[in-house]
């Protein structure tokens, strides 16, 4: 490449730079948002169809979810969401109840969930609840009912 070639693309003020972008990923994004009639469900299915990048919207009512597939940033599509039908929404907090170890510990289970599905335990807070220390299982097998000779008392 000589100088000249160099300088050009140093001074260069086309649309390469566009060709040097990323382009997004085609993804699913689940939100959750509160979906109380069919008005709420059109309004809300509305204003996602409208976005830039969105290929489909499917809207579960009883679920409380909207999925979203296309070409789209989740954080935005929450924002879009807010903004336009003035509505609470997150990203879908829930897995379904057979990937989590422990689905009744604390932080863990949700009442407000939709069946078969509990919160997802992703976060460390969360997870260290669902855990019995030692001392917790050591005390709890040396009061059993199962076992009459475990303690002295009994």
């Amino acid at each position: 490449m000589g100088a000249l070639d160099h300088l050009s693309d140093l001074f260069d003020c086309s649309s390469r730079r566009s060709k040097l972008k990323k382009r997004r990923q085609l993804q699913t994004v689940e939100v959750k948002v509160r979906i109380d009639c069919e008005g709420c469900e059109r309004k809300v299915k509305r204003a996602l169809e409208g976005m830039k990048g969105v290929k489909q919207v499917d809207v579960e009512r009883k679920a409380n979810k909207v999925t979203v597939v296309g070409y789209v940033d989740p954080s935005k599509v929450v924002a879009r969401v807010a903004h336009r039908t003035g509505k609470k929404a997150e990203l879908w907090p829930y897995v379904p109840y057979d990937m989590v170890a422990h689905p009744y510990a604390p932080g863990v289970y949700d009442k407000k969930a939709p069946a078969g599905y509990v919160r997802n335990a992703e976060d460390p807070q969360v997870s260290h609840l669902a855990r019995a220390s030692s001392t917790e299982v050591r005390y709890t097998t040396a009061f059993s009912d199962e076992n009459p000779a475990a303690c002295a008392i009994m």
